[in-house]
Protein backbone atom coordinates (compact mmCIF):
# COMPACT_ATOMS: atom_id res chain seq x y z
CA UNK A 1 0.00 0.00 0.00
CA UNK A 2 1.66 3.32 -0.96
CA UNK A 3 -0.05 6.50 -0.25
CA UNK A 4 0.33 9.55 -2.76
CA UNK A 5 -0.82 13.16 -2.53
CA UNK A 6 -3.56 14.81 -4.64
CA UNK A 7 -1.31 16.46 -7.77
CA UNK A 8 0.84 13.48 -8.10
CA UNK A 9 -2.45 11.39 -8.06
CA UNK A 10 -3.88 14.28 -10.66
CA UNK A 11 -0.49 13.60 -13.04
CA UNK A 12 -0.10 10.13 -13.07
CA UNK A 13 -3.63 8.36 -12.43
CA UNK A 14 -3.76 6.59 -15.73
CA UNK A 15 -0.30 4.92 -13.95
CA UNK A 16 -2.11 4.54 -10.80
CA UNK A 17 -4.70 2.67 -11.76
CA UNK A 18 -2.75 0.67 -14.14
CA UNK A 19 -0.83 -0.60 -10.86
CA UNK A 20 -3.65 -1.66 -8.74
CA UNK A 21 -5.43 -3.39 -12.03
CA UNK A 22 -2.47 -5.56 -12.93
CA UNK A 23 -1.77 -6.30 -8.84
CA UNK A 24 0.97 -4.44 -8.47
CA UNK A 25 -0.14 -2.46 -5.54
CA UNK A 26 -3.48 -3.99 -4.03
CA UNK A 27 -4.63 -0.51 -2.91
CA UNK A 28 -3.77 3.43 -3.19
CA UNK A 29 -3.90 5.76 -0.61
CA UNK A 30 -4.55 9.31 -1.80
CA UNK A 31 -3.84 12.07 0.61
CA UNK A 32 -4.97 16.13 1.31
CA UNK A 33 -2.79 17.72 2.91
CA UNK A 34 -0.79 14.84 4.34
CA UNK A 35 -4.58 13.20 5.30
CA UNK A 36 -5.71 10.18 3.75
CA UNK A 37 -9.16 10.88 1.84
CA UNK A 38 -9.91 8.24 -0.85
CA UNK A 39 -8.84 4.74 -1.10
CA UNK A 40 -8.03 3.20 -4.99
CA UNK A 41 -8.33 -0.59 -5.37
CA UNK A 42 -9.10 -2.68 -7.80
CA UNK A 43 -12.77 -4.17 -8.74
CA UNK A 44 -13.59 -7.86 -9.59
CA UNK A 45 -15.46 -7.91 -12.79
CA UNK A 46 -17.52 -10.58 -12.59
CA UNK A 47 -19.87 -10.80 -16.24
CA UNK A 48 -23.27 -11.37 -16.04
CA UNK A 49 -24.37 -14.53 -16.72
CA UNK A 50 -26.24 -15.53 -19.87
CA UNK A 51 -30.05 -15.23 -19.45
CA UNK A 52 -30.62 -18.21 -22.84
CA UNK A 53 -32.43 -21.14 -21.67
CA UNK A 54 -32.89 -19.65 -18.13
CA UNK A 55 -36.20 -21.31 -17.76
CA UNK A 56 -35.43 -24.42 -19.24
CA UNK A 57 -37.42 -27.56 -18.25
CA UNK A 58 -39.97 -25.53 -16.31
CA UNK A 59 -42.40 -24.97 -18.58
CA UNK A 60 -44.13 -28.20 -20.85
CA UNK A 61 -45.48 -27.23 -24.51
CA UNK A 62 -48.30 -29.47 -25.46
CA UNK A 63 -48.16 -29.50 -29.54
CA UNK A 64 -50.87 -32.08 -30.35
CA UNK A 65 -53.40 -29.76 -27.82
CA UNK A 66 -52.64 -26.90 -29.55
CA UNK A 67 -52.75 -28.20 -33.03
CA UNK A 68 -56.12 -29.75 -32.26
CA UNK A 69 -57.40 -25.64 -31.50
CA UNK A 70 -57.04 -25.26 -35.16
CA UNK A 71 -60.69 -26.00 -36.39
CA UNK A 72 -61.72 -23.53 -33.62
CA UNK A 73 -59.38 -20.57 -34.13
CA UNK A 74 -60.39 -20.75 -37.88
CA UNK A 75 -64.43 -20.19 -36.68
CA UNK A 76 -63.30 -17.39 -34.71
CA UNK A 77 -61.84 -15.15 -37.78
CA UNK A 78 -64.53 -17.47 -40.03
CA UNK A 79 -62.56 -18.85 -42.16
CA UNK A 80 -63.69 -21.92 -44.67
CA UNK A 81 -61.64 -25.49 -44.49
CA UNK A 82 -60.54 -24.01 -48.24
CA UNK A 83 -59.22 -20.84 -47.00
CA UNK A 84 -57.00 -22.52 -44.25
CA UNK A 85 -54.80 -24.24 -46.49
Amino acid sequence: MITVNMLEAKTNLSKLVDSVERGEETEIILARNGRPAARLTRIEYRPKPSLLGIARGKFSFNTEAFDAMDDDIADMFGLTSVERD
